[in-house]
């Protein structure tokens, strides 16, 4: 099979839906030039807020995440998105502080009603952050903003990018180990590295360690000797140019950081881009 053009057309693009720690929809917009023109299947194995999926709506996708409510959000827009919008319709009239706490610890059965319950609390939450306890509950607190309904939602339309996608909830490595020779493997891991004052390090490494990292480099490194076409996002620091050391290009790019709740980590930023066979 040969290698498909890469569709880049505005009018195709789709914006993502939730607000995702670390998203890339900024990346997508400046450096699409860092991305191949053409390739076989689009895989990405920490799909997150999917900016650059919905930015580049390539066929037949490979999405995973181990987010479970993730994977399943995205799984229930696919499949039902107008049963989705209709209980996150009833979200926005019942909005509230009182509201929301209520949500947040309800335990919804259908997989429509859990989606419309995770855009909700990722809409109505502190900063779009997504924070579990031990317990695997979400505990992230009510935010400012009151709007959980947008005037540009379209979900007809995210459920039509996501018609063709295979959706998979598994480690990074088993869907990278998927990747043939064509194939692009686009990459966003969570930082674990104290970088430009990164104030979500002591979150980020207990839910991706450095060991990680090291799976991550070799699993790349097979998919990359395979044929497949190799583009990583990661912390900008000395340990991670040294862990990605001759595997291929790297260029840095500026981005600017407004997640924390501390303003002194609110600034401009870099983050180290790796790619092979782009």
């Amino acid at each position: 099979m040969g290698e498909r053009p890469v569709s880049s057309d505005p009018e195709n693009a789709v914006d993502p839906f939730l607000k995702w720690a670390g998203g890339k929809r900024w990346f997508i917009r400046r450096h699409e030039h860092l991305f191949p023109k053409v390739f076989n299947r689009y895989i990405e194995p920490f799909l997150g807020g999917a900016a650059v999926f919905f930015s580049l709506r390539p066929a037949k996708p490979i999405l995973s995440d181990t987010n479970a409510s993730l994977i399943g959000t995205y799984q229930a827009i696919r499949d039902n998105w107008a049963l989705v919008w209709r209980y996150l319709l009833s979200h926005q009239a019942l909005h509230s502080k009182e509201y929301y706490y209520v949500c947040r610890a309800k335990k919804y059965r259908s997989t429509s009603a859990k989606a419309a319950q995770f855009i909700y609390l990722n809409r109505a939450c502190w900063n779009g952050l997504y924070r579990v306890n031990l317990r695997g509950d979400f505990n992230v607190p009510i935010g400012t903003k009151d709007t959980i309904v947008f005037d540009n939602d379209n979900f007809e339309t995210l459920s039509d990018a996501l018609r063709s996608a295979k959706l998979l909830c598994c480690d990074f490595e088993r869907t990278i180990d998927l990747a043939k020779r064509g194939d692009f493997v686009f990459v966003d891991p969570p930082y674990t590295i104290n970088h430009n004052a990164n104030g979500f390090l002591k979150y980020n490494e207990k839910i991706f360690s450095w060991h990680d990292q090291k799976r991550l480099r070799s699993a790349l490194e097979r998919a990359r000797d395979r044929g497949a076409k190799i583009l990583v996002t990661n912390a900008d620091h000395r340990s991670v140019r040294e862990l990605y050391a001759g595997f291929g290009n790297m260029v840095t790019v500026p981005r600017f950081s407004v997640l924390s709740g501390d303003a002194s980590f609110r600034k401009l930023s870099t983050e180290l881009i790796v790619s092979a066979g782009c």
